[in-house]
């Protein structure tokens, strides 16, 4: 049965390769460690340039990327205290997902 509201039709898989937070292979989806949201907000404009927003990017599974989502649901927390890949990993809560994720199929 097909779920009520988005359209999972839509969403394509991604390039297959090595997920950057758990290491598994699977396909991998583009996680914005400045999200979009806040790219025309004076305090990010004056911090980076466009560039580093566009560009500041890690490949991560889908399960890693939901799981980043699931757990700091503000954009503007991610974009100032998660803005890299080892500020991610150092949180607790990202740290048990992604164990917990690395031991799934």
């Amino acid at each position: 049965m097909p779920r009520k509201g988005r359209n999972y039709s839509r969403i394509k898989e991604g390039p297959f390769g090595s997920c950057e937070m758990c290491g598994r292979e699977k396909h991998l989806t583009e996680h914005h460690l400045i999200p979009r949201a806040v790219h025309r907000k004076k305090f990010f404009l004056k911090k980076y340039s466009r560039e580093e927003m566009i560009h500041r990017r890690i490949s991560i599974c889908r399960a890693c990327h939901k799981g980043i989502h699931r757990l700091i649901p503000d954009e503007k927390e991610l974009a100032r205290c998660f803005n890299t890949l080892e500020l991610l990993l150092a949180d607790e809560r990202i740290k048990r997902h992604v164990e917990w994720v690395s031991k799934q199929r």
